[in-house]
């Protein structure tokens, strides 16, 4: 496993960062299994989110790290202000509620790093970093940040707490993934993949800020189930969401030459797609979303695959030249 650092976080954070929406109060067995199996292979870090099973991931994971009384060994990445179906939820109100609810959830007394689930611009940005900045001068947070915000969106909030004496955002969750999407699988969504999302990543490389990847398969697209000539046959609602979202020419073109490297290297398409990921100049600690061990160990033998320049320019289309 590698390991990187955050700033207000004194324990050393896994670059692969295990999901946890496959756990659950109504199968806290199984859970701990998972947990304890995933951890075991030096996994120290694991999202999690407010609206994640109406706050029953949120219960089984406390309850989890508290049965193993390992808190001082674990980073939680805890997300809160996701909007609903009723009203956008970033403002001082909900992130102050989201916060309570999964602190009092965890049994926990603070998270290590929390992002903002979503963005709102018609919001200032003023009274949200205020907010985050009061509740890591309490203890609560430790580190802040935001998930689905634009590079302008955080500059705007860094430039506010460095104005007034605050504590900055210091990491980033967006999209990115070697695919690019033709269509966001929901609103405002926000990925840095393809040559749309250079200038953010420029960003971010000229700022130094890590990034929190989610969805580094594409939706799927690199799971290695779709190919160009299943396309039609998809039945899940998320593989036909990945279709929609994903399935254009370049992109197929990404697809066959990631199943090419693959073969070339012994691995797998979803061990390429990830080693793209972390081969980056970027900072990177990729969200994974492992069902079993050994779905995390693959991920482990991927992140210590480092392409070359040259071989990312080629899946990427800008060459067709590999040395």
């Amino acid at each position: 496993m590698e390991y990187g650092s955050l700033p207000g976080i004194d324990k050393p954070i896994s670059r692969l960062v295990q999901g946890s929406v496959m756990i659950g109060e109504d199968k806290l067995e199984e859970s701990f299994a998972l947990l304890d199996s995933i951890f075991e292979l030096g996994c120290t870090t694991f999202d999690t989110g407010h609206v994640y099973g109406n706050g029953s991931v949120e219960r089984a994971f406390g309850a989890w790290v508290n049965d193993r009384g390992i808190r001082d060994k674990v980073v939680v990445l805890s997300k809160g202000a996701h909007h609903n179906r009723d009203r956008q939820r970033v403002n001082p109100f909900d992130i102050e509620a989201d916060l309570h609810d999964s602190l009092a959830r965890f049994k926990f007394d603070y998270a290590d790093l929390y992002l903002l689930h979503r963005d709102d611009p018609s919001q200032p940005v003023g009274p949200i970093v205020e907010t985050l900045h009061k509740y890591k001068e309490k203890g609560w947070i430790n580190a802040y940040g935001g998930s689905n915000w634009s590079t302008a969106r955080i500059e705007e909030a860094n430039a506010y707490a460095a104005a007034n004496g605050l504590h900055p955002f210091v990491a980033s969750s967006p999209n990115f993934s070697l695919a690019v999407q033709i269509k966001p699988p929901w609103e405002n969504c926000i990925s840095v993949s393809g040559p749309a999302g250079e200038s953010e990543r420029a960003w971010y490389l000229k700022h130094n800020m890590p990034l929190f990847t989610w969805s580094s398969l594409a939706g799927g697209f690199f799971s290695g189930r779709l190919n160009k000539s299943n396309l039609d046959s998809a039945e899940t609602y998320l593989d036909k969401l990945c279709v929609e979202c994903y399935a254009s020419e370049e992109n197929l073109k990404r697809l066959e030459r990631v199943q090419t490297l693959a073969e070339e290297k012994g691995l797998s398409i979803p061990q390429i797609a990830t080693a793209y990921v972390m081969s980056q100049p970027i900072t990177i600690f990729a969200l994974v979303g492992c069902r079993s061990a050994d779905e995390f160990r693959a991920n482990m033998d991927a992140m210590t695959l480092k392409l070359s320049p040259q071989e990312i320019a080629w899946l990427e289309l800008k060459s067709d030249e590999r040395e």
